[in-house]
């Protein structure tokens, strides 16, 4: 039995449909980690963020939550307002 989310994690990765669709998910997840990691060093809070992007702090609890999945527009007002310029990769 898992004792960590990491070990649980890893025993989940062994049926190969959940790695496939933990794979297909991977981006959202990490536009997901990038918007909160980013949010969370600047000091600042959904309410506050929400407010420089002019969108509702509970439009912004969904994107962070992974409810909605946010649009170049939206990543473009969200690095505005993080005074940040977005960059998006083909690696």
């Amino acid at each position: 039995m898992a004792t960590s989310l990491d070990e649980y994690l890893d025993e989940c990765m062994s049926d190969s449909s959940f790695a496939e669709e933990w794979e297909r998910l991977s981006p959202e997840y990490e536009i997901i980690r990038a918007v909160v990691n980013a949010r969370e060093s600047s000091g600042l809070t959904q309410k506050e963020l929400a407010a420089r992007c002019g969108m509702t702090q509970s439009a912004l609890s969904r994107l962070e939550t992974g409810g909605s999945s946010p649009t170049v527009k939206t990543l473009q007002q969200l690095a505005k307002g993080l005074g940040k310029k977005l960059e998006i990769r083909f690696v």
